[in-house]
């Protein structure tokens, strides 16, 4: 947030004027990546030592982006019940960040696992040259699961055969 706020106001704008397009810089993201940088959905997290909660932490070193997405599970039924991220890098992977975060809440852990790279791709209209924001999203979502389960294994020796 406070990148974009001297960004913003090294650029002139007021806070009003939250996109560069208001001083005529033409834009090539997608509506619905805009819509995902600008108004984030899940940003934060949780205390990571918490036996309910499982963190991803993924980065990509080609372009620097690096993403932090966790769950908060229900241990008793094995469903995600929210999620917090924070990303450092573009406005693509901001949105593939908050994308993820939307849709692993209040699915079980395996369905999550099913989350594709493509579908956060095909939501946001990722072009070619952002697709590893996507891909980071779905690592980062799989990372988060891979150490909740390993964090139960290790509290009560509760695996992923108990869990339904």
């Amino acid at each position: 947030m406070m990148l974009r706020q001297a960004a913003k106001k090294a650029l002139g704008l007021t806070s009003r004027q939250s996109t560069p397009c208001s001083v005529g810089i033409s834009r090539s993201y997608h509506e619905n990546v805009i819509d995902h940088y600008d108004n984030p959905r899940n940003v934060g997290s949780f205390d990571k030592n918490d036996p309910s909660i499982g963190t991803g932490l993924v980065g990509a070193p080609a372009c620097g982006d690096v993403m932090k997405l966790q769950i908060k599970v229900d241990e008793k039924t094995g469903q995600i019940v929210d999620a917090r991220f924070k990303t450092f890098g573009c406005g693509s992977a901001i949105a593939s960040s908050s994308v993820a975060t939307e849709w692993v809440k209040g699915k079980a852990m395996e369905e999550v696992l099913t989350i594709k790279n493509t579908e956060i791709a095909k939501h946001l209209s990722l072009p070619p040259v952002k697709l590893h924001c996507s891909m980071l999203a779905e690592d980062a979502i799989k990372a988060a699961v891979k150490d909740y389960k390993e964090k139960r294994l290790k509290t009560n020796g509760v695996g992923e055969s108990s869990q339904a």
